[in-house]
Protein backbone atom coordinates (compact mmCIF):
# COMPACT_ATOMS: atom_id res chain seq x y z
CA UNK A 1 0.00 0.00 0.00
CA UNK A 2 2.50 2.23 0.74
CA UNK A 3 4.36 1.97 -2.56
CA UNK A 4 1.03 2.27 -4.15
CA UNK A 5 0.53 6.05 -2.47
CA UNK A 6 4.03 6.69 -3.22
CA UNK A 7 3.54 6.19 -6.58
CA UNK A 8 0.51 8.35 -6.96
CA UNK A 9 2.64 11.05 -5.48
CA UNK A 10 4.75 10.29 -7.84
CA UNK A 11 2.28 10.65 -10.90
CA UNK A 12 0.56 13.59 -9.22
CA UNK A 13 4.33 15.48 -9.04
CA UNK A 14 4.99 14.31 -12.83
CA UNK A 15 1.18 15.66 -13.83
CA UNK A 16 1.67 19.29 -12.30
CA UNK A 17 5.55 19.46 -13.41
CA UNK A 18 3.75 18.90 -16.69
CA UNK A 19 1.35 21.06 -16.43
CA UNK A 20 3.46 24.30 -14.95
CA UNK A 21 5.75 23.52 -18.17
CA UNK A 22 2.24 23.66 -20.55
CA UNK A 23 1.65 26.94 -18.88
CA UNK A 24 5.09 28.45 -19.31
CA UNK A 25 5.65 27.22 -22.70
CA UNK A 26 2.05 28.89 -23.31
CA UNK A 27 3.29 31.95 -21.42
CA UNK A 28 6.51 31.53 -23.87
CA UNK A 29 4.25 31.37 -26.92
CA UNK A 30 2.21 34.41 -26.11
CA UNK A 31 4.81 36.46 -24.93
CA UNK A 32 6.88 35.61 -28.89
CA UNK A 33 3.77 36.44 -30.85
CA UNK A 34 3.09 39.68 -28.65
CA UNK A 35 6.86 40.73 -29.19
CA UNK A 36 6.29 39.65 -33.08
CA UNK A 37 3.43 41.36 -33.60
CA UNK A 38 4.71 44.71 -31.54
CA UNK A 39 7.31 44.10 -34.16
CA UNK A 40 5.53 43.63 -37.39
CA UNK A 41 4.96 47.21 -38.96
CA UNK A 42 8.97 47.91 -38.25
CA UNK A 43 9.60 45.11 -39.92
CA UNK A 44 8.23 46.96 -43.29
CA UNK A 45 6.97 45.51 -46.29
CA UNK A 46 8.25 43.45 -49.41
CA UNK A 47 8.31 45.22 -52.64
CA UNK A 48 5.30 43.96 -54.64
CA UNK A 49 3.76 44.90 -58.29
CA UNK A 50 5.68 47.83 -60.91
CA UNK A 51 8.22 47.81 -57.46
CA UNK A 52 9.77 44.44 -57.82
CA UNK A 53 9.10 44.57 -61.28
CA UNK A 54 11.92 47.60 -61.15
CA UNK A 55 14.12 45.55 -58.36
CA UNK A 56 14.03 42.44 -61.06
CA UNK A 57 15.40 44.66 -63.71
CA UNK A 58 18.40 45.46 -61.58
CA UNK A 59 21.79 43.93 -62.27
CA UNK A 60 22.02 42.90 -59.17
CA UNK A 61 19.16 41.13 -59.08
CA UNK A 62 19.23 37.35 -58.84
CA UNK A 63 17.39 34.26 -58.19
CA UNK A 64 14.40 36.38 -56.55
CA UNK A 65 16.69 38.48 -54.45
CA UNK A 66 19.62 41.11 -54.49
CA UNK A 67 22.58 39.42 -54.55
CA UNK A 68 26.36 41.70 -54.48
CA UNK A 69 28.21 40.97 -57.61
CA UNK A 70 31.44 40.38 -54.89
CA UNK A 71 31.11 37.67 -52.54
CA UNK A 72 30.22 38.19 -49.19
CA UNK A 73 32.21 35.92 -46.87
CA UNK A 74 31.52 35.44 -43.15
CA UNK A 75 32.79 32.59 -40.71
CA UNK A 76 28.98 31.87 -39.40
CA UNK A 77 29.99 29.25 -36.71
CA UNK A 78 32.66 31.46 -35.17
CA UNK A 79 30.65 34.93 -35.18
CA UNK A 80 28.14 32.77 -33.52
CA UNK A 81 30.13 31.63 -30.78
CA UNK A 82 31.86 34.79 -30.31
CA UNK A 83 28.16 36.78 -30.15
CA UNK A 84 27.11 33.39 -27.59
CA UNK A 85 30.15 33.12 -25.24
CA UNK A 86 32.86 35.83 -26.15
CA UNK A 87 33.17 38.35 -24.55
CA UNK A 88 32.97 42.38 -25.39
CA UNK A 89 35.77 44.48 -24.31
CA UNK A 90 35.02 46.15 -20.86
CA UNK A 91 35.24 49.59 -22.69
CA UNK A 92 32.58 48.46 -25.80
CA UNK A 93 30.25 50.73 -24.39
CA UNK A 94 31.37 53.72 -22.60
CA UNK A 95 31.37 54.27 -18.73
CA UNK A 96 30.73 57.56 -18.30
CA UNK A 97 28.37 59.88 -20.46
CA UNK A 98 29.57 60.44 -24.03
CA UNK A 99 30.81 64.21 -24.60
CA UNK A 100 27.82 65.40 -27.42
CA UNK A 101 26.67 68.43 -28.54
CA UNK A 102 23.06 69.69 -27.70
CA UNK A 103 22.57 70.98 -31.56
CA UNK A 104 21.39 74.51 -31.72
CA UNK A 105 18.54 74.84 -34.13
CA UNK A 106 19.22 78.46 -34.50
CA UNK A 107 22.70 77.68 -35.45
CA UNK A 108 20.63 75.37 -38.30
CA UNK A 109 18.70 78.17 -39.16
CA UNK A 110 21.30 80.23 -40.76
CA UNK A 111 22.82 79.24 -43.83
CA UNK A 112 27.13 78.06 -43.84
CA UNK A 113 29.36 80.32 -44.64
CA UNK A 114 31.42 78.14 -47.32
CA UNK A 115 28.11 76.56 -48.33
CA UNK A 116 28.94 73.17 -46.99
CA UNK A 117 27.89 72.19 -43.51
CA UNK A 118 27.64 68.35 -41.38
CA UNK A 119 26.14 68.09 -38.58
CA UNK A 120 26.64 64.31 -37.17
CA UNK A 121 24.23 63.07 -34.49
CA UNK A 122 26.21 59.77 -33.87
CA UNK A 123 26.58 56.26 -35.78
CA UNK A 124 25.67 57.12 -39.28
CA UNK A 125 22.83 59.77 -39.00
CA UNK A 126 23.76 63.26 -40.12
CA UNK A 127 22.50 66.56 -41.54
CA UNK A 128 24.06 67.70 -44.71
CA UNK A 129 23.66 71.20 -45.47
CA UNK A 130 24.98 71.94 -49.65
CA UNK A 131 24.48 74.81 -51.50
CA UNK A 132 21.45 75.70 -50.01
CA UNK A 133 19.76 72.43 -49.72
CA UNK A 134 19.27 69.93 -46.46
CA UNK A 135 20.08 66.14 -46.91
CA UNK A 136 19.02 64.39 -43.62
CA UNK A 137 21.03 60.95 -43.55
CA UNK A 138 20.15 57.58 -42.05
CA UNK A 139 18.01 59.09 -39.16
CA UNK A 140 18.02 57.46 -36.45
CA UNK A 141 16.11 58.64 -33.21
CA UNK A 142 15.14 55.87 -31.90
CA UNK A 143 15.82 54.36 -28.28
CA UNK A 144 17.24 51.18 -29.58
CA UNK A 145 18.38 49.60 -33.31
CA UNK A 146 15.47 46.85 -33.48
CA UNK A 147 12.06 46.18 -34.22
CA UNK A 148 11.42 45.97 -30.53
CA UNK A 149 11.42 48.97 -27.97
CA UNK A 150 12.40 46.39 -25.20
CA UNK A 151 15.41 44.66 -27.01
CA UNK A 152 18.02 45.58 -29.35
CA UNK A 153 21.07 47.57 -29.47
CA UNK A 154 20.35 50.77 -26.98
CA UNK A 155 21.48 54.11 -27.76
CA UNK A 156 24.31 55.47 -25.70
CA UNK A 157 22.82 59.36 -25.27
CA UNK A 158 19.92 60.78 -26.66
CA UNK A 159 19.25 62.79 -29.81
CA UNK A 160 21.91 65.57 -30.10
CA UNK A 161 18.17 67.58 -31.31
CA UNK A 162 14.31 66.95 -31.72
CA UNK A 163 13.71 66.06 -35.21
CA UNK A 164 10.64 68.65 -35.07
CA UNK A 165 13.52 71.13 -34.31
CA UNK A 166 15.48 70.29 -37.34
CA UNK A 167 15.08 72.94 -40.08
CA UNK A 168 12.77 72.23 -43.41
CA UNK A 169 15.14 69.57 -44.87
CA UNK A 170 14.58 69.16 -48.73
CA UNK A 171 16.06 65.10 -48.86
CA UNK A 172 16.07 62.20 -46.69
CA UNK A 173 18.68 59.84 -47.88
CA UNK A 174 18.45 55.93 -47.21
CA UNK A 175 21.14 53.87 -47.82
CA UNK A 176 19.61 50.24 -46.61
CA UNK A 177 16.72 48.96 -44.23
CA UNK A 178 18.89 47.62 -41.80
CA UNK A 179 17.77 49.09 -38.41
CA UNK A 180 20.24 51.53 -37.44
CA UNK A 181 19.91 53.11 -40.74
CA UNK A 182 16.11 52.61 -41.67
CA UNK A 183 14.43 53.53 -38.42
CA UNK A 184 10.66 53.17 -38.48
CA UNK A 185 9.69 55.57 -35.64
CA UNK A 186 11.61 58.55 -37.17
CA UNK A 187 9.92 57.70 -40.74
CA UNK A 188 6.64 58.19 -39.08
CA UNK A 189 7.35 61.34 -37.86
CA UNK A 190 8.14 62.35 -41.07
CA UNK A 191 4.82 61.56 -43.08
CA UNK A 192 4.06 65.22 -42.56
CA UNK A 193 7.11 66.78 -44.12
CA UNK A 194 7.34 67.82 -47.80
CA UNK A 195 10.94 66.56 -48.19
CA UNK A 196 11.24 63.78 -50.91
CA UNK A 197 12.59 59.73 -49.87
CA UNK A 198 15.98 58.96 -51.83
CA UNK A 199 16.41 55.17 -51.30
CA UNK A 200 17.92 52.11 -52.94
CA UNK A 201 15.24 49.83 -55.15
CA UNK A 202 12.50 47.99 -53.04
CA UNK A 203 13.15 50.34 -49.68
CA UNK A 204 10.34 52.25 -51.05
CA UNK A 205 7.97 49.21 -50.07
CA UNK A 206 8.78 49.64 -46.54
CA UNK A 207 8.39 53.88 -46.54
CA UNK A 208 4.58 53.08 -48.17
CA UNK A 209 3.44 50.75 -45.98
CA UNK A 210 5.00 53.51 -43.23
CA UNK A 211 2.34 56.31 -44.31
CA UNK A 212 4.68 58.32 -47.10
CA UNK A 213 3.05 58.97 -50.04
CA UNK A 214 4.34 57.26 -53.27
CA UNK A 215 4.75 60.47 -55.00
CA UNK A 216 7.81 61.64 -51.88
CA UNK A 217 9.30 58.59 -52.46
CA UNK A 218 12.28 58.31 -55.34
CA UNK A 219 13.96 54.33 -55.55
CA UNK A 220 17.63 54.31 -57.81
CA UNK A 221 19.52 51.70 -58.65
CA UNK A 222 23.40 51.93 -58.49
CA UNK A 223 24.62 54.66 -60.72
CA UNK A 224 20.86 56.31 -61.18
CA UNK A 225 20.51 59.74 -59.82
CA UNK A 226 17.62 61.81 -59.16
CA UNK A 227 17.68 66.08 -59.32
CA UNK A 228 16.09 67.69 -56.39
CA UNK A 229 16.65 71.45 -56.89
CA UNK A 230 20.30 72.16 -57.42
CA UNK A 231 21.59 68.89 -56.23
CA UNK A 232 22.16 65.78 -58.08
CA UNK A 233 22.00 62.52 -55.35
CA UNK A 234 23.36 59.84 -57.15
CA UNK A 235 23.19 56.01 -55.48
CA UNK A 236 27.06 54.41 -55.73
CA UNK A 237 27.68 50.19 -55.12
CA UNK A 238 28.11 49.25 -51.78
CA UNK A 239 29.08 45.46 -50.55
CA UNK A 240 26.68 44.67 -48.49
CA UNK A 241 23.42 43.01 -47.42
CA UNK A 242 20.06 44.38 -46.49
CA UNK A 243 17.37 42.83 -44.31
CA UNK A 244 15.03 43.50 -41.39
CA UNK A 245 15.15 40.23 -39.61
CA UNK A 246 12.51 38.96 -41.33
CA UNK A 247 11.96 36.38 -44.47
CA UNK A 248 12.13 39.06 -46.82
CA UNK A 249 15.95 39.92 -46.27
CA UNK A 250 17.67 41.29 -49.39
CA UNK A 251 14.83 42.23 -51.37
CA UNK A 252 16.19 45.61 -50.86
CA UNK A 253 19.08 46.73 -52.11
CA UNK A 254 22.26 48.94 -50.64
CA UNK A 255 23.81 51.99 -51.55
CA UNK A 256 25.69 55.24 -50.52
CA UNK A 257 25.54 58.32 -52.32
CA UNK A 258 27.51 61.14 -53.79
CA UNK A 259 25.93 64.26 -52.84
CA UNK A 260 26.35 66.77 -55.94
CA UNK A 261 26.00 70.73 -55.64
CA UNK A 262 26.58 73.67 -57.87
CA UNK A 263 29.92 73.99 -56.49
CA UNK A 264 30.27 71.34 -53.69
CA UNK A 265 30.10 67.29 -53.85
CA UNK A 266 29.85 65.30 -50.86
CA UNK A 267 30.30 61.03 -50.46
CA UNK A 268 28.49 59.39 -47.99
CA UNK A 269 29.39 55.26 -48.32
CA UNK A 270 26.48 53.69 -46.15
CA UNK A 271 27.09 49.93 -45.30
CA UNK A 272 30.12 48.86 -47.25
CA UNK A 273 33.10 46.39 -47.49
CA UNK A 274 36.21 47.16 -49.57
CA UNK A 275 34.81 46.23 -53.43
CA UNK A 276 36.29 47.18 -56.28
CA UNK A 277 34.10 49.81 -57.94
CA UNK A 278 35.42 52.68 -55.39
CA UNK A 279 37.82 53.93 -57.66
CA UNK A 280 35.16 54.29 -60.30
CA UNK A 281 32.95 56.38 -58.28
CA UNK A 282 35.92 58.97 -57.60
CA UNK A 283 36.49 58.71 -61.64
CA UNK A 284 33.05 59.56 -62.15
CA UNK A 285 31.65 61.61 -59.48
CA UNK A 286 35.11 62.85 -57.39
CA UNK A 287 36.39 64.50 -56.19
CA UNK A 288 34.49 65.33 -52.96
CA UNK A 289 35.05 68.03 -50.58
CA UNK A 290 34.37 65.77 -47.69
CA UNK A 291 33.56 62.16 -47.22
CA UNK A 292 31.15 60.33 -44.30
CA UNK A 293 32.85 56.75 -44.37
CA UNK A 294 31.89 53.84 -41.98
CA UNK A 295 34.65 52.75 -39.86
CA UNK A 296 33.54 51.10 -36.63
CA UNK A 297 31.21 48.27 -35.77
CA UNK A 298 33.18 45.72 -37.81
CA UNK A 299 34.58 42.03 -36.45
CA UNK A 300 37.26 39.88 -38.49
CA UNK A 301 35.05 37.23 -38.72
CA UNK A 302 32.57 39.04 -40.99
CA UNK A 303 35.11 41.25 -42.71
CA UNK A 304 32.92 41.90 -45.76
CA UNK A 305 30.63 43.19 -43.94
CA UNK A 306 31.68 46.95 -42.58
CA UNK A 307 35.18 48.39 -43.77
CA UNK A 308 36.88 48.95 -40.21
CA UNK A 309 39.36 52.07 -39.80
CA UNK A 310 41.96 51.20 -42.15
CA UNK A 311 39.94 50.16 -45.27
CA UNK A 312 37.64 53.60 -44.75
CA UNK A 313 40.64 55.16 -45.08
CA UNK A 314 41.82 53.42 -48.37
CA UNK A 315 38.06 54.01 -49.73
CA UNK A 316 38.51 58.02 -49.02
CA UNK A 317 41.12 57.72 -51.33
CA UNK A 318 39.70 55.97 -54.03
CA UNK A 319 37.03 57.86 -54.38
CA UNK A 320 38.84 60.73 -54.45
CA UNK A 321 38.00 62.54 -50.80
CA UNK A 322 39.89 65.32 -49.49
CA UNK A 323 38.65 65.83 -45.82
CA UNK A 324 36.94 62.84 -43.86
CA UNK A 325 34.66 62.35 -41.09
CA UNK A 326 34.30 58.90 -40.17
CA UNK A 327 30.77 57.24 -38.98
CA UNK A 328 28.96 54.25 -37.82
CA UNK A 329 30.38 54.55 -34.24
CA UNK A 330 29.68 56.44 -30.84
CA UNK A 331 26.40 55.92 -30.44
CA UNK A 332 25.78 51.77 -30.31
CA UNK A 333 27.09 48.85 -29.78
CA UNK A 334 27.29 46.06 -32.85
CA UNK A 335 30.48 44.55 -32.38
CA UNK A 336 33.14 43.68 -30.05
CA UNK A 337 35.84 46.35 -30.29
CA UNK A 338 36.19 49.19 -27.62
CA UNK A 339 33.77 51.93 -28.20
CA UNK A 340 36.78 54.34 -29.43
CA UNK A 341 39.15 52.32 -31.30
CA UNK A 342 37.36 52.85 -34.65
CA UNK A 343 37.93 56.97 -34.72
CA UNK A 344 42.26 56.09 -33.05
CA UNK A 345 42.74 53.53 -35.69
CA UNK A 346 41.12 56.11 -38.23
CA UNK A 347 44.08 58.55 -37.35
CA UNK A 348 46.71 56.46 -37.64
CA UNK A 349 45.76 55.38 -41.06
CA UNK A 350 45.13 58.86 -41.64
CA UNK A 351 48.56 60.21 -40.56
CA UNK A 352 50.22 57.44 -43.19
CA UNK A 353 48.60 58.72 -45.94
CA UNK A 354 48.05 62.67 -45.26
CA UNK A 355 45.07 62.17 -45.03
CA UNK A 356 42.73 65.19 -42.99
CA UNK A 357 39.90 63.72 -40.67
CA UNK A 358 37.49 65.42 -38.88
CA UNK A 359 35.79 64.43 -35.90
CA UNK A 360 33.24 66.33 -34.47
CA UNK A 361 31.25 65.71 -31.57
CA UNK A 362 27.91 64.08 -31.96
CA UNK A 363 25.74 67.30 -32.49
CA UNK A 364 28.77 68.95 -33.52
CA UNK A 365 27.74 71.43 -36.63
CA UNK A 366 31.15 72.10 -39.18
CA UNK A 367 32.53 73.00 -42.36
CA UNK A 368 35.21 70.64 -43.76
CA UNK A 369 36.02 73.30 -46.18
CA UNK A 370 37.18 75.64 -43.23
CA UNK A 371 39.44 72.80 -42.12
CA UNK A 372 38.48 73.68 -38.26
CA UNK A 373 40.49 72.20 -35.70
CA UNK A 374 38.38 70.20 -32.98
CA UNK A 375 39.89 68.90 -30.26
CA UNK A 376 39.54 65.05 -28.85
CA UNK A 377 36.69 64.87 -27.21
CA UNK A 378 36.34 60.82 -26.67
CA UNK A 379 38.30 59.83 -23.44
CA UNK A 380 41.83 57.63 -23.88
CA UNK A 381 40.83 54.13 -23.80
CA UNK A 382 43.03 50.96 -24.20
CA UNK A 383 42.64 50.10 -28.07
CA UNK A 384 43.53 46.98 -30.44
CA UNK A 385 45.81 48.00 -33.42
CA UNK A 386 45.78 46.64 -36.87
CA UNK A 387 48.79 44.55 -36.59
CA UNK A 388 46.58 42.95 -33.34
CA UNK A 389 43.69 42.67 -34.83
CA UNK A 390 43.30 43.33 -38.30
CA UNK A 391 39.88 44.11 -39.93
CA UNK A 392 40.47 43.35 -44.02
CA UNK A 393 38.02 42.53 -46.79
CA UNK A 394 38.35 39.36 -48.91
CA UNK A 395 38.73 40.36 -52.46
CA UNK A 396 35.88 38.02 -53.68
CA UNK A 397 34.61 36.33 -50.36
CA UNK A 398 37.75 33.65 -50.56
CA UNK A 399 39.41 33.99 -47.06
CA UNK A 400 42.47 33.46 -48.16
CA UNK A 401 42.55 36.40 -50.71
CA UNK A 402 41.95 39.53 -48.96
CA UNK A 403 43.28 43.26 -49.52
CA UNK A 404 46.57 44.22 -48.45
CA UNK A 405 47.86 47.41 -46.58
CA UNK A 406 51.09 49.23 -46.38
CA UNK A 407 52.72 48.89 -43.10
CA UNK A 408 52.27 52.20 -41.83
CA UNK A 409 48.82 51.73 -41.78
CA UNK A 410 48.88 48.17 -39.95
CA UNK A 411 50.66 49.21 -37.14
Amino acid sequence: MANAGAGKRSNASISAMLLWAGIALALLIVLFCAAFISGCAAFGAKPQGERLARAMQSSQWHEGKFKDPQAIWIDTRRAMLHFLFGKSEPTATPDAPVNFVHTSAAVLAGAPQSGLRVTWFGHSSTLLEIDGSKILIDPFWSERASPFAWAGPKRWYPPPIALSDLPPIDVVLISHDHYDHLDYASIVAMRSWRNVFVVPLGIGAHLSRWGIPNERIIELDWWQSARQGNIELVATPARHASGRLSPNSDHTLWAGFAIIGDKHRAWYSGDTSYHSDLSKIGARLGPFEVTLIEAGQYDADWADNHLGPELAVQAHIQVRGRAMIPVHWALIKLAQHTWTEPVERVRVAARCHGVEVLTPRPGESIEPTLHPVIPQWWPDLPWASASEHPVLSTLNGDPAERVTLDACAMN
